[in-house]
């Protein structure tokens, strides 16, 4: 057996695949296969003067989705770079019940419910797998720049900025946990032993929204470097970002074709990210026509006008610092922190700060923001031994892959997506 991938490397020889049958057609005298293996799809041909009476039973009884095994000699596709199977032998591995997710249009409730069939279809497979690329991508880009992996906690005493959002958990007899959202804290301390940090999991929100960019569980990179500062943290992400971009450019030609992706499009992201403080920022959104007041966090509509004509992501910094977190170090009334925002309408897909690294300026933060000073000792601690300048950032893997992909809503780059209505596969 070999796998679909592959079959250029077996031009006009007999193979023997084992996979999926996505769809199927026939004309009465010949019929045509499309089968998944995972690896890839391709084209298996039978013809009803050359198959067997056994070969060409199985055929007339060929529902989607089943999963077959089959031999046949591998040719070129007279018009493509394609590779199909002239079918000699085929035999049911299980025969498919009626498959519920037809060619016909679905509603996104009925596929969300049917998530665990969905995930099957040729678009689905092609987010996944840019999905990897991203993951992958992110681990080679941090290594090679001499990063340590750091596994944060997922239950955790206390939240980074606050528990309004979080979900509260019994831990064992008398205490409280939350489910994290967020392992920057403890990176923060990683980096007095490592220097430069970063982990890579799940987190989760509570917040009860229902915008196309939010998910209750997702999986979260964050980033910590000793001795940085907010524009050095930029100048990071931004050539992370493109690093991703290049090798989903790379890798995943095949799958973007599936989803329509105009890879023109990601190819012009390779120029200098703009830089933007946020109250030009507010200017340029009251020119454009928003309604946004000067102190006002942006929202999605903000998001999607202010990058308008854009075509590489552009950096928002220095925002008010009562709109931002306790943690993040202060230009008199600025935070020195800065939001990334994707063009195509894809909004924020990375936040950085520099951190406040002075002991006596944290605790006021923490007292100024009503959390409970004794649950935040461990983070004090950091400041108290050896303190240093230091800067990080994070991302949700979901609106990367979403914004690669070219796909507008965060729940379809996930493989079992949680939100506030659904739970359910």
């Amino acid at each position: 057996m070999i796998y679909i991938k592959d079959l250029k490397n077996y031009l006009d020889k007999e193979v023997e695949l084992k996979g999926w049958v996505y769809n199927f057609r026939s004309s009465g005298k010949i019929a045509f296969l499309q089968l998944r293996d995972g690896s890839g799809f391709c084209q298996c041909i039978v013809s009803k003067n050359e198959a067997s009476g056994d070969i060409w039973k199985v055929v007339e009884e060929m529902t989607q989705e089943s999963s077959v095994e089959l031999k046949g000699i591998v040719s070129k596709h007279p018009k493509k770079e394609e590779y199909e199977v002239q079918v000699s032998d085929l035999a049911f591995i299980q025969k498919s019940e009626e498959y519920p997710i037809s060619n016909k249009e679905h509603g996104p409730d009925f596929l969300l419910e049917n998530r665990h069939l969905w995930l099957r279809s040729p678009k689905q497979s092609a987010i996944q797998k840019v999905r990897t690329t991203v993951v992958k991508a992110v681990y080679d880009f941090l290594l090679e720049k001499d990063f340590t992996k750091i596994d944060s906690p997922i239950l955790t005493p206390n939240a980074c900025e606050g528990t309004t959002d979080l979900f509260e958990i019994d831990y064992f007899d008398e205490t409280k946990a939350y489910l994290s959202q967020s392992g920057q804290l403890y990176l923060e301390a990683a980096i007095s032993s490592l220097g430069k940090v970063f982990d890579f999991g799940p987190v989760f929100r509570a917040e009860k929204s229902k915008t196309r960019r939010h998910l209750t569980e997702f999986w979260m990179m964050d980033a910590e470097m000793a001795f940085y500062d907010n524009e050095m943290a930029m100048d990071l992400q931004e050539e992370l970002i493109k690093f991703i971009v290049s090798q989903v450019i790379e890798k995943n030609k095949a799958e973007l074709e599936i989803l329509e992706r105009d890879i023109s499009v990601l190819e012009k992201i390779d120029q200098p990210f703009k830089r933007v403080e946020y109250k030009d920022a507010i200017k340029l959104l009251q020119e454009k026509g928003s309604d946004i007041k000067d102190g006002e966090d942006l929202g999605n509509d903000d998001e999607t006008l202010i990058m308008e004509g854009e075509d590489a992501p552009m950096f928002i910094e220095k925002w008010p610092a009562k709109i931002k977190a306790f943690y993040m170090k202060r230009e008199g009334n600025l935070a020195l922190c800065a939001d990334l925002i994707a063009p195509e309408g894809h909004g924020e897909i990375s936040g950085a700060s520099a951190r406040e690294d002075d002991y006596d300026e944290l605790l006021k933060r923490i007292k100024e923001h009503n959390l409970n000073e004794k649950d935040f000792a461990w983070y004090l601690d950091i400041r108290k031994y050896g303190s240093v300048p230091h800067a990080g950032f994070g991302f949700g893997l979901e609106r990367i892959v979403g914004w690669m992909c070219g796909v507008k809503h965060v729940r379809e780059t996930i493989p079992f997506p949680r939100t506030l209505n659904r739970i359910y596969p």
